[in-house]
């Protein structure tokens, strides 16, 4: 049976996951969240995109991602395929480093994209055991850029957008996005 065939628009975000076989580790240490993140600077320096938000865990990674020039499968190729080559030649791994073609969802609107990327940001703090106590603390999502207003070196990643969804208050979307933590905490 043939795949289903992708829909690509240069206008909307998709929520992309990409998990490692067998939810293996795909990211051991410091030094290959690093690599990831060349390999999404060498991608954007082929095919523009923007990422609103990511974070990326030690055996997936969640991206909020607008490619407006090439359909979104062409930068995700180079994407995996690159960062599966430094994992395979670091770690003499040999095998399918992914669990299958990653995942792709369009967000077709301004509340998706807040629903999506709150999901992705609260990643770190919604696993069973929580790996960090607030989502600002965790060193690989774009979240701390938002929460404390820090630039990114990185061109690919856009925190204006988001901010525009809600009220003009600078931190009604960290407000947004730690809302759901602030409740549980009340209980």
């Amino acid at each position: 049976m043939a795949r289903k065939k992708r829909q690509w628009s240069p206008y909307h975000y998709n929520h992309v996951v990409m998990r490692g076989n067998n939810r293996q580790i795909i990211f051991s240490n410091s030094a290959d969240y690093q690599a990831f993140f060349r390999v999404l600077q060498y991608a954007h320096q082929k095919y523009t995109f923007s990422i609103v938000a990511y974070c990326i865990m030690s055996n997936h990674y969640h991206l909020l991602i607008r490619s407006p020039e090439v359909p979104l499968g062409k930068v995700m190729a180079i994407i995996n395929r690159r960062y599966s080559e430094y994992f395979k030649q670091k770690y003499q791994y040999t095998g399918q480093l992914y669990e299958r073609r990653y995942f792709a969802e369009l967000v077709p609107s301004p509340i998706g994209m807040l629903t999506v990327s709150r999901y992705i940001h609260r990643n770190p703090i919604s696993t069973n055991t929580p790996i960090v106590e607030k989502m600002e603390h965790y060193p690989y999502s774009s979240y701390q850029h938002y929460k404390y207003n820090i630039p990114s070196h990185h061109s690919f990643l856009d925190t204006t957008l988001l901010k525009t969804f809600l009220p003009q208050n600078s931190h009604a979307y960290c407000h947004y996005c730690e809302e759901e933590q602030n409740e549980q905490l009340m209980h």
